[in-house]
């Protein structure tokens, strides 16, 4: 059974990736236009496939992430979500001067829940979650030691 701040965390990961898809949509004649604006992309032709392809791998990636966190109880995955909500944080600065304040909301509130979707992998009951997996070059240990070998 998976504890709480798992379930929790899950809930508000997948609320912040709806929450971006939905924002895609909504915006995504605005990121066509400005890339086409952009001096240095605008030359290379890119337009509306490029703006999906970016935005398939990137949710790819994320659901990958969730898939690993959640599911496959990985301590990698954990930490590459955290450096992820950091870079987040870190990208709203460069957010605020791009976009209207209209348009800023979606980005805010995926970085707000994906934080606080990352703040719970660390809470006191999904510490027992991640350590129940070991990696695969991870021996037994000392408790888990074949009684027998010593016979």
């Amino acid at each position: 059974m998976r504890p709480k701040s798992i379930t929790l965390f899950e809930r508000f990961y997948l609320a912040s990736l709806v929450i971006m898809v939905i924002n895609f949509f909504w915006s995504f004649d605005t990121m066509v236009a400005q890339i086409q604006r952009d001096p240095a992309m605008g030359p290379l032709g890119w337009g509306a496939g490029a703006v999906i392809a970016i935005f398939a791998v990137s949710l790819a990636i994320s659901l990958l992430l969730w898939f690993f966190a959640a599911r496959r109880r990985s301590v990698i995955a954990k930490w590459i979500l955290v450096i992820f909500a950091m870079i987040g944080v870190w990208s709203l600065s460069s957010t605020f001067a791009a976009i209207s304040s209209a348009q800023l909301i979606a980005p805010l509130l995926v970085t707000v829940l994906q934080i606080a979707a990352t703040i719970l992998l660390f809470r006191a009951d999904a510490k027992p979650w991640f350590a129940g997996n070991k990696p695969w070059f991870a021996g037994k240990g000392p408790d888990e030691a074949d009684p027998a070998t010593f016979d």
